[in-house]
C-alpha cells in the first residue's frame, strides 16, 4: 500500500495520506508546561517549514497547558502520552488535533476504550505508536529477539484493538534505531494496512550519525513509496529535523520549492574560505522563496564549468571571486562583497 491509496486523515488543518503531500514533523524539547516556551520553539519551526508539531505531554498541567499554546500556534499539535490515560482524555479536551498513545502501555482494555471514545467525540486521529525498544515480551519470545515481523504484529494488535472499538482515524507509527529493521517493518505493514504511516529512525542520534541513518532509512521508504508524515529524530535542535527533513524530500523529487546550495569540496586550489562561505550561503538563502540551484565553488579553475548545471553560483579566488550564470561568468568581485552580491542577485532574481 504506497501512499497515494493510504486513507485520507484529516490533523488540524493537513490532510496526510491518499497521494496528500508529505509533512514534515518534529518535536518540541521544551517543558510543555511552560506555555512561553514552547510557543516560542513552535513558532520558530514554524517559520523553516515545520508543518505538524508534536508535545510531550507527561504531567496534567502539561495537557492543561495545550489549550494555551493551540491559541497561539498556526500548525496542527499532537499530544504525545505514555502510561496515564487520563493524561490523554485531557489532552484532546484542550484541543489536541491527534494523540500519540502506544495502547500497549496505557493500560487495560478498557482504559483504551475511553481514550478511543473521547477521541471518537472530538474527531481526532490517533497515532499508534509502537517502538522496537518496547516490544512485548511474548513477541520477542515468539520471533527469537526483537525482529520486524514482531514490531508489524505488535502494531497490528493495536490498529485491531481500535477498529474493534469502532474507529478508523488512526495513523500508524513503527519505529526502531536499527535502520534496516525499521525499513523492513515499514515493507511488511504497507502489505497489511492501508492507514498512513509517521516514519522515522527513533534515536538514530545526533547530526551527523543522526542525518545519516534518517538519510538512508528515509530514503529508501520514501522511494518506495512509503511514508505521508516524516520525522528526522535528531540529538539537538529541532530546527535542523525541518531543514534535514526538507532536504530529504527535495532530494528525492517530493518536494519542490526552496534553493538548493551545492558547493564542491575543498582541494589544495581552495583560496577562500570555502566551508564558511557554503555555510553563510546555506544559512542566508533559508528564507528566500525561490526553487532554483545555487552553486558555491572553491576556485576559478572548475569553478564556472562545474557551476554549469546550477541557474547561479560564485567561485573564489584569491581575494576576490565570480559570480557565474549558467555557466557564464557575469562579473568579478571582492571577496568580502561575494555573499552581499549574490544575496542582491537572489532577492531580484527574474525567471
Amino acid at each position: 500500500m504506497n501512499r497515494e491509496n493510504t486513507k485520507v486523515i484529516q490533523i488540524g488543518n493537513v490532510k496526510i495520506g491518499g497521494g496528500n503531500p508529505i509533512a514534515i514533523q518534529s518535536m518540541t524539547n521544551t517543558k510543555t508546561e511552560d506555555v512561553k516556551a514552547t510557543v516560542a520553539q513552535i513558532l520558530a519551526l514554524e517559520a523553516v517549514g515545520c508543518e505538524i508539531i508534536r508535545c510531550a505531554v507527561p504531567t496534567m498541567e502539561a495537557a492543561q497547558a495545550l489549550r494555551e499554546i493551540k491559541k497561539q500556534i498556526h500548525i496542527p499539535l499532537v499530544a504525545d502520552i505514555h502510561f496515564d490515560y487520563k493524561l490523554a482524555i485531557v489532552a484532546i479536551e484542550n484541543g489536541a488535533d491527534k494523540i500519540r498513545i502506544n495502547p500497549g502501555n496505557i493500560g487495560d482494555v478498557e482504559r483504551v476504550r475511553q481514550v478511543v471514545e473521547k477521541a471518537k467525540e472530538y474527531n481526532v486521529p490517533i497515532r499508534v505508536g509502537v517502538n522496537s525498544g518496547s516490544l512485548e515480551k511474548n513477541l520477542v519470545e515468539k520471533y527469537g529477539g526483537v525482529t520486524a515481523e514482531g514490531i508489524v504484529e505488535s502494531a497490528l494488535d493495536k490498529v485491531h484493538l481500535i477498529e474493534n472499538m469502532g474507529y478508523d482515524k488512526l495513523v500508524v507509527s513503527i519505529k526502531s534505531s536499527d535502520v534496516l529493521m525499521c525499513v523492513k517493518a515499514h515493507e511488511l505493514i504497507s502489505e497489511q494496512c492501508n492507514y498512513p504511516l509517521h516514519i522515522g529512525i527513533t534515536e538514530s542520534g545526533t547530526l551527523i550519525s543522526g542525518n545519516i541513518k534518517s538519510s538512508i532509512g528515509l530514503g529508501i521508504m520514501l522511494h518506495q513509496g512509503l511514508g505521508d508524515t516524516i520525522r528526522v529524530s535528531l540529538t539537538g535542535d529541532p530546527l535542523e529535523e525541518i531543514k534535514s527533513a526538507k532536504l530529504i524530500l527535495r532530494t528525492l523529487g517530493l518536494r519542490k520549492g526552496g534553493i538548493e546550495v551545492v558547493s564542491c569540496p575543498t582541494c589544495g586550489r581552495t583560496k577562500i574560505d570555502l566551508i564558511g562561505l557554503a555555510n553563510k550561503v546555506e544559512n542566508m538563502v533559508a528564507d528566500i522563496p525561490l526553487d532554483i540551484k545555487v552553486a558555491v565553488m572553491g576556485c576559478v579553475v572548475n569553478g564556472p564549468g562545474e557551476a554549469k548545471e546550477a541557474d547561479i553560483g560564485i567561485a573564489g579566488g584569491i581575494g576576490e571571486g565570480l559570480l557565474i550564470k549558467k555557466g557564464e561568468i557575469i562579473k568579478k568581485v571582492k571577496e568580502e562583497e561575494l555573499l552581499e552580491t549574490l544575496r542582491s542577485e537572489l532577492l531580484n532574481w527574474e525567471k
